[in-house]
């Protein structure tokens, strides 16, 4: 039985120069569907084609290309995350929450691939 139960979600978080530029070469490119700008986040997530996956799109200066980081939903993420630590889980910093949008808290495997929980807060 796993240590935290996920829901059936889960959003690939890209870091990106143009949060808006590239939402439209995922659309036009690859038929996502914009599903909002948060620019006050700095954040853009597009639904993929694929039920449960949406591309998230996190405006950076720098870019890392390659560095995907699995978003998994979480209901509760303060149990959860109490629940991973318990069992061993290395998390980087504290929970962190943009009020009435998402709280999120980052850790990783035991290679060292960051991983994030994320509670929607929107609904």
């Amino acid at each position: 039985m796993p240590v935290v139960s996920l829901e059936n979600t889960i959003t690939l978080a890209l870091s990106v120069r143009d949060r808006h530029a590239s939402a439209q070469w995922y659309a036009d490119n690859l038929g996502f569907e914009l599903l909002y700008h948060a620019d006050e986040a700095g954040w853009s997530e597009l639904q993929t084609l694929t039920e449960g996956v949406t591309l998230g799109l996190g405006e950076q200066v720098e870019t890392a290309p390659g560095n995907m980081v699995p978003v998994f939903g979480i209901a509760d993420i303060s149990s959860a995350r109490a629940a991973l630590e318990k069992a061993g889980v290395k998390f980087d910093g504290d929970t962190e929450t943009i009020e009435g949008m998402v709280s999120t808290a980052t850790f990783y495997d035991p290679d060292g691939n960051a991983l994030m929980l994320a509670q929607d807060l929107s609904k």
